[in-house]
């Protein structure tokens, strides 16, 4: 899919049916079509494209001729076969030419969502620099955003383990630290390109430019720290749960163990009195009695002896 906007002076947003100068051209998925039409009219490079349409690239920053191209990261939610929502991370490439502002992803997201919706502040489509900083800005808030709800859904997760310990609930913690591990990667990677944005002059930006790019480096760092410690509590909690079970299970076979020695002893003193060899009492008039109230005396005894121990 290929759309093309362009903001008016007052900054207000519509699309447009042809490319002109200052314009914003948003693909998504988009055809071989589409991507031969946009690299033969700006003439740029076919593999700006396909880097970025590539859902293993990692985040880098490259420039050919007057052509800038800027992959990172932005985090994604994901419903799998099961209905089990996860959170992952896919490329975005921004192609930044001397007349128009490229966007490149494999599939919709809320970030350029937000930007054809015309809710962004100070929001331009000639404004290429500062167009940039804003994507890599409201990607690390998205970041921030998911980072609480895998936050939330981890306590949540806690509760009810605290309940039942049940495979599901272990599956949604693998999958919530498995989420946190494509975080660290991606926020990591896209410092690296945010530092050098800052550091080299691949664009040209003004004082404006460069105090957002600060601040979009420093949210991007807090949500590698808040990605690792959440990390952190996430594998200690596995781990701890871990254990648990594992005591559980010692209790349970503890708890087994104890059971079958004291139902044992009937049927040790029910084997003695039942061989066919005379016997104490046998000819009593209680004979049937004597056994059993040994069995019940030994058996008692037993218990009580495991109970003092906590066996049970």
């Amino acid at each position: 899919m290929l759309n093309i906007y362009m903001s008016s002076a007052n900054g207000q947003l519509k699309e447009i049916e042809d490319i002109q100068n200052g314009c914003w051209i948003n693909m998504v998925a988009p055809t071989e079509e589409e991507v031969h039409f946009v690299s033969e009219r700006l003439q740029i490079p076919i593999d700006f494209f396909k880097d970025a349409l590539d859902d293993e690239e990692r985040s880098r920053i490259e420039k050919e001729d007057h052509n800038v191209l800027i992959i990172v990261d932005i985090p994604v939610i994901t419903v799998d076969d099961i209905g089990q929502t996860f959170y992952e991370t896919i490329p975005i490439g921004m192609i930044i030419t001397d007349s128009c502002f490229i966007t490149v992803c494999l599939q919709g997201n809320p970030i350029f969502e937000q930007f054809a919706r015309n809710k962004v502040k100070g929001f331009y489509t000639f404004m290429k620099t500062r167009f940039a900083f804003q994507i890599l800005y409201l990607t690390s808030t998205y970041y921030l955003r998911y980072l609480k709800q895998i936050n939330r859904k981890t306590s949540e997760v806690e509760k009810e383990l605290h309940q039942s310990m049940k495979n599901k609930e272990f599956f949604s913690l693998l999958s919530l630290e498995k989420s946190l591990v494509y975080f660290t990667t991606s926020l990591k990677s896209n410092n690296i390109v945010m530092e050098r944005l800052l550091r080299l002059n691949y664009l040209k930006m003004y004082e404006e430019d460069q105090d957002l790019l600060q601040d979009v480096i420093i949210e991007n760092k807090q949500a590698i720290e808040m990605t690792e410690v959440y990390l952190s509590i996430l594998s200690g909690m596995m781990d701890a749960f871990a254990s648990v079970i594992s005591n559980n299970v010692n209790i349970v076979m503890k708890f087994l163990t104890a059971i079958t020695i004291v139902i044992s002893i009937p049927t040790l003193v029910a084997s003695l009195y039942g061989m066919n060899v005379p016997i104490p009492f046998q000819d009593h008039h209680f004979a049937f009695f004597i056994p059993i109230s040994i069995s019940l005396l030994m058996s008692s005894l037993t218990a009580y002896i495991f109970w003092k121990k906590r066996y049970f």
